[in-house]
Order: C-alpha cells, then sequence, then structure tokens
C-alpha cells in the first residue's frame, strides 16, 4: 500500500471529484486506517474493525467516483456491485456471497498482473528462444533424431554426431538471432501449435441465473478430465512472440501462490462499493406484502458478510472481517431508518454529499484531471480540429446545467455528458471538414444550440 496521509489523499482526490470535502476526508481517514492497522501487534490487528461508510446523496454527485479513485490509490482489489440485483435465499436472483468470489476474482487477476511482470523478462527470453527454434528448426527440423533409449528406431547407440554440422547450426542459429532481434523478420510467417480456444463458457451458459459460480467450477472440472486441444497456425513472428510470451507467462507464474496472495490482500485490503442500497430498504409496507417481499431478507443476508463472516470461493475460504464497506444510496423515497437496525449500526461512518451547484459544474469542466472538455478536445485532435472554449461559454454550460437539473430530473454532473453531446454533435458529424481548423465555442453558440431547444426537450433521451 502506499503510504499516503489523509491530507495526501484528499488532494490525490481532488483531482478528479469537485467538493464534497466531508465525504474526501472520512474515506481518506477510513484508507489511512487501513495502514495503521498493518503496523499494529498481530493480537491487536485482528481486533481493529474496519469502519464502514454510508454515503447519502443524488445520483452524479460523485458516490461512486470516490470510492473508485480510492481503490485505485490503495491499488486494492475494488468492486461495485448494486444491491437491487441480490436477492433472498429461495428466490431467483444473485447469491449475497457471490460480492465476494467476484472481489477474489478481481483480487486473483491484480496479483496475477503483478506476477506476470516481475517474470516479463524471463518470458520474453523463454520466447525469443523458441523463435529461434522456429525459424531455424536446425538437424531435428531436417529429419534428424534424437537418441531415446525407449525408441527402438532410434538404434541402441543413437545416431553418430557430425561436429562440423553442428558448428555449422550454430552459426546459422547466431545469424538468425542477430536478425530477430534487429526487427529483420517481423513479417516473415512460422507455423505455430497453439492451444484451441473452447465453446462458451459454462459461466455464460448459466449467466443470469444466479448459478454462475456453479458454471465456473464446472468449466475447471471438464477443462482438467479433458486434455488441451491444439491446432497449428500460421502466423508472422511478430504475432508468434505474443502468443509464446503468453504461453510462458502462464507457466511461470505459480497459482497457487497467487491465489493464497490474492486471497490475503483481499481480507486485508479489499473494497466492495455496495450501490443503490436504498433500493433494498423497506418503504413501511407489512412483512410479506407487495412485490418486493424479500427486501428485507436481502439485508439479512448481507449483514454477516458485513459483520464479518468466511465465504467459501473456489480459492478457498474468505474471512470477510477486514473487507471494507462503501454503500451509497440516493435514499429520496427510502430512509436510512428503513433499514434493518443490524445493518445501520455496521455502517458507523455517515456523510451527506451535497447536490451540485453551477459553480461546481465550471470547476468540473475546467480544473479535473480528465475533464470533458479535455475528452473532445482530445477526441477531435484526432480529426485535425483544434477546439477552444471561452471561459464565459463554459460558466454559460454550468448555469444550463444546473437549470435543467432543477427543472427536471436531478442527475447531476452526468448531465454535462449531455450537454456536451448537444453542443458538438453537428461538429462531430462534420469534423472532416473542419480539419486544419480552430473552433472556438463562443457564449453565442451555447446560447443557439442550448439555451433555446435543450431546455424545452424531453432530455431523457439525451442522456448518456
Amino acid at each position: 500500500m502506499k503510504n499516503l496521509t489523509p491530507k495526501d489523499i484528499v488532494r490525490e482526490l481532488d483531482r478528479h471529484i469537485i467538493g464534497q470535502d466531508e465525504a474526501k476526508k472520512k474515506v481518506a481517514i477510513a484508507l489511512r486506517n487501513r495502514w495503521r492497522r498493518q503496523q499494529l501487534p498481530d493480537d491487536l490487528r485482528d481486533e481493529v474493525a474496519p469502519k464502514n461508510i454510508l454515503m447519502i446523496g443524488p445520483t452524479g454527485v460523485g458516490k461512486t467516483e470516490i470510492a473508485r479513485r480510492l481503490s485505485k490509490l490503495d491499488d486494492a482489489p475494488f468492486i461495485k456491485v448494486e444491491a437491487s440485483k441480490f436477492t433472498e435465499v429461495g428466490y431467483v436472483g444473485r447469491d449475497c456471497e457471490s460480492m465476494i468470489r467476484e472481489l477474489v476474482e478481481t483480487g486473483i487477476k491484480m496479483v496475477r498482473e503483478e506476477m506476470q511482470a516481475e517474470c516479463g523478462e524471463k518470458a520474453r527470453e523463454n520466447a525469443r528462444k523458441r523463435l529461434i527454434d522456429l525459424l531455424y528448426p536446425g538437424r531435428k527440423g531436417r529429419g534428424g533424431q534424437a537418441f531415446h533409449p525407449l525408441n527402438p528406431s532410434s538404434g541402441d547407440e543413437g545416431p553418430a554426431r557430425n561436429l562440423a554440422q553442428d558448428e555449422s547450426d550454430e552459426k546459422v542459429r547466431r545469424m538468425v538471432a542477430e536478425k530477430l532481434d534487429a526487427g529483420e523478420l517481423e513479417e516473415k510467417e512460422v507455423d505455430l501449435t497453439v492451444r484451441e480456444q473452447g465453446g462458451p463458457q459454462m459461466s455464460q451458459l448459466f449467466a443470469g441465473s444466479g448459478l454462475e459460480e456453479i458454471g465456473m467450477n464446472m468449466q475447471e472440472v471438464f477443462a482438467r478430465m479433458a486434455p488441451p486441444k491444439t491446432r497449428t497456425r500460421r502466423v508472422t513472428v511478430a504475432e508468434a512472440r505474443e502468443l509464446l510470451v503468453q504461453e510462458e507467462l502462464q507457466e511461470l507464474v505459480d497459482m497457487d501462490l497467487a491465489a493464497r496472495r490474492a486471497v490475503e490482500r483481499v481480507e486485508n485490503s479489499g473494497i466492495i462499493f455496495l450501490d443503490e442500497i436504498d433500493k433494498i430498504a423497506g418503504r413501511g409496507q407489512g412483512a410479506g406484502q407487495g412485490p418486493d417481499v424479500s427486501r428485507e431478507g436481502v439485508q439479512r443476508d448481507i449483514l454477516p458478510i458485513v459483520e464479518g463472516s468466511t465465504v467459501m470461493t473456489k480459492y478457498g475460504p474468505v474471512r470477510t472481517d477486514h473487507i471494507l464497506f462503501i454503500a451509497a444510496g440516493a435514499f429520496h423515497v427510502s430512509k436510512v431508518s428503513d433499514l434493518i437496525p443490524e445493518l445501520q449500526g455496521r455502517f458507523p461512518i455517515r456523510v451527506e454529499l451535497a447536490s451540485l451547484t453551477a459553480a461546481d459544474f465550471a470547476r468540473i469542466l475546467r480544473e479535473t484531471h480528465n475533464s470533458l472538455i479535455r475528452q473532445y478536445e482530445g477526441m477531435l485532435a484526432t480529426e485535425g480540429v483544434a477546439l477552444v472554449f471561452e471561459d464565459a461559454a463554459i460558466d454559460l454550460m454550468a448555469e444550463i446545467c444546473a437549470q435543467v437539473n432543477q427543472e427536471s430530473e436531478n442527475i447531476g454532473a452526468r448531465r454535462l455528458h449531455t450537454i456536451m453531446e448537444y453542443l458538438l454533435e453537428d461538429l462531430s458529424f462534420d469534423a472532416q471538414k473542419h480539419a486544419g481548423a480552430t473552433v472556438t465555442v463562443t457564449v453565442d453558440m451555447v446560447r443557439e444550440r442550448l439555451s433555446g431547444t435543450l431546455v424545452k426537450q424531453d432530455l431523457s433521451r439525451y442522456i448518456l
């Protein structure tokens, strides 16, 4: 984990998220506490539980972005799940424990990539040697046969060695290696034996039924029972190098070690963002009434996972005691008090995120690291168009965004996607006509494109 102080964490979050200072402060403390816990003695470390966070606020104010950026700062396994996808045991839908299995899969991927990076140099060297064998197989490639004591056709003594031929082979191999390293053989074609990809994955066949884990386990069982199928492909040296490097990486990475490291990282650093938690809150209906009869059951199924339990995965048991849960919801229909008291108690830190103002929208467009303005400037630059925004035009776009959010559904900063797309629609369509030119977005252009049309029309069909 990076040794970042809470102030450093907030400073990094400020590069991507405007406002919401209170929420940033709370998540920064929670992340720093993960590092502090790792420094404690073993007997005290297990007693320190994570302080789970409940974010309350309308859509588009930065709840998901805060959690996502937080996980990147910590290099922690992170997943985002929607609470509304889960159902109580006995109903059709996803099992609540599947979120832990999904988090472990994310951890496995992260650790495998790290271990592959460590083995990258060796894998490339092994792939280079195999490429040289493909380009110049030597005596074996011309019908020669090495001695093998169990092969009668090889003879008791094996074939006689020809020292002159061996020296000639070695000289040719050195020449091939020099040309390969110089990049002179990249387009030359070779015959490469590769593993053949099977049919659809079992997890895909079970998709949507809540049985994806069963499908993944069945796929693994069948893969072990049946030998891998191979076929010979004719590919260029450049393509063969990539395929061989991937094969070597698969061989060099110890998956048992990767699984142990991943489980340990998930247990100590994992972060689960539980979105739409307000959708599983009751709304004053009696027990067992209405179409959402399993809502309270979902809460009770999530409760032991958040409290701390052991979930069985195909990589072994995973303890959830020290996984950080960040829940979020708009709570515009239901209230936090509609959640069962036990679940409320597992989210001791609560923070309300404020709705964004016109000034916030202007800062989002100007100050964020990869703002929409920078994105559109970069995309149109690929067509040779230099896009420039006047400051007054940015302010007007922010004001229109705030006005539309106020008069219709408030979707927060996501409204900026709608405004930018509608503003630059014609320019994006005819970008080739403006190649080599500089296009300036002025106040008059914004007013013409947005003020009269965007406010009056039904914006729901433009929401991305």
